[in-house]
């Protein structure tokens, strides 16, 4: 906090249209950290981007984006029975990250936090 709630207020993948709003709006935030030097608003802006990838592909790969099937131990659901549209919000999601991750002004806070904080 305060982070989760600014942050996950605008995370949605539902479907593509939705998944660019939200991965723009959360781009947008990453930057506004970063101008703010702000490197843990900043990697958490970055986690949501990549967790929207994560979790659509998720959705994607899974219906209902459940992996494990409760009732048998646990065992892997069948693969490729989730939602087709859930992998266009990945891709929208995958790009913004890669986006975040490639930011030079990010890599230079990030590797300050690293040096100074650990």
């Amino acid at each position: 906090e305060p982070y989760k709630s600014e942050i996950g207020a605008f995370w949605r993948f539902k479907n593509k249209q939705i998944a660019k709003e939200s991965s723009d709006k959360i781009f947008s935030m990453f930057l506004n950290y970063l101008e703010q030097n702000d490197f843990v608003g900043a990697d958490m802006a970055r986690k949501y981007l990549q967790m929207g990838f994560t979790r659509a592909r998720r959705y994607y790969n899974y219906k209902g984006g459940k992996k494990y099937d409760k009732s048998q131990n646990y065992d892997t659901l069948p693969k490729g029975t989730g939602d087709p549209e859930k992998a266009l919000a990945a891709e929208i999601f995958y790009e913004k990250w890669r986006l975040a991750e490639a930011n030079d002004k990010y890599a230079r806070l990030k590797k300050g936090w690293k040096e100074n904080i650990g």
